[in-house]
């Protein structure tokens, strides 16, 4: 269609005419019966030959034939180089090569210094060193063969002469300690001094521990319980007739109960608020879930799970 201003879609854009459609009028084929590679079952394709094995052989190499590096190069024979280098550093000897007087020297054992630069150590020699000629120690002392037994139990096996008996009494110690008490308590005149301001502990040893003599039992005296208060008639019911109260009943009083208020005059006017905004039912979200989910289209096929 022809845009605004009078120029055509395709002049709009800038293109002479409209692309061509390829596959217009072919023959559809399904993706799965196309092959892998097309390309590969139409025309000549290249064939390498194969890979090639690095061998000695003309076919590992690329070339049809075997080049050489360098061509008519002369031939240097490898040992006549060597003998000729070794003649040139000898050129640079001062004097005649070091010859050693004698080879090397080998070992003839563990411990032997044949073929050592400083030769035998004194030191570790094996042979004995002088020594002063030895002189034989007097006699021991002779005694008289020791004695059997331990000394406990045994008589005339120590080396002092055996203690001789002498008696003792049984009780001597509690003999004497009597005797010492007796003298003790001749000796005493009248009885031991007591101080009245004699200090004590904060603390007696014993709390309950009193001088004085304590005083007689006191004898508890039996109350005697008067019997209990009895009313002269039982507690009387309330009824209908007011006959259980203490008082009489009250007489009728012809005041009202309450004072009627005063209507308003008409001048001053009550004010009255206007009415707030009614309530009204609102649906849960559950119910409004179900309703979307089940309508009267599909309440037949649909299944309601249970909870």
């Amino acid at each position: 269609m022809p845009a605004e201003g009078g120029k055509s879609d395709m002049e709009r854009i800038g293109l002479f005419s409209e692309m061509e459609y390829i596959t217009v009028g072919d023959k559809y084929v399904s993706p799965f019966d196309r092959p892998f590679n097309e390309a590969a079952s139409k025309n000549k394709q290249m064939l390498p030959g194969g890979s090639k094995e690095m061998s000695d052989l003309q076919p590992g190499y690329f070339e049809p034939r075997f080049v050489r590096i360098f061509e008519g190069e002369g031939y240097a024979n490898m040992n006549q180089l060597r003998r000729k280098r070794m003649m040139e550093e000898s050129k640079k000897n001062v004097g005649k090569a070091f010859l050693p007087s004698s080879g090397d020297k080998k070992s003839c054992g563990v411990g032997s210094y044949y073929g050592t630069i400083g030769g035998p150590v004194p030191f570790f020699s094996a042979q004995a060193k002088p020594r002063e000629k030895y002189e034989a120690p007097g006699k021991n002392l002779y005694t008289s063969p020791g004695k059997k037994g331990t000394g406990y139990g045994y008589a005339n096996v120590t080396i002092g002469k055996q203690f001789t008996h002498s008696a003792d009494a049984y009780d001597a110690a509690k003999l004497n300690y009597k005797k010492e008490n007796e003298e003790h308590h001749r000796l005493l005149k009248g009885g031991p001094f007591r101080l009245n301001l004699y200090p004590k502990e904060y603390f007696d040893t014993n709390p309950y521990f009193s001088e004085m003599s304590l005083p007689p039992i006191k004898k508890v005296e039996k109350k005697v319980v008067p019997s209990p208060f009895k009313p002269s008639s039982p507690g009387k019911k309330a009824g209908g007739m007011k006959a259980g109260t203490f008082d009489p009943y009250p007489t009728h009083s012809t005041d009202p109960y309450k004072a009627k208020l005063e209507k308003p005059s008409k001048i001053a006017k009550v004010f009255h608020p206007p009415g707030g905004p009614k309530s009204r039912p609102i649906e849960s979200i559950m119910t409004l879930n179900v309703k979307r989910a089940l309508n009267m289209k599909n309440y037949k096929n649909t299944s309601i799970p249970s909870f």
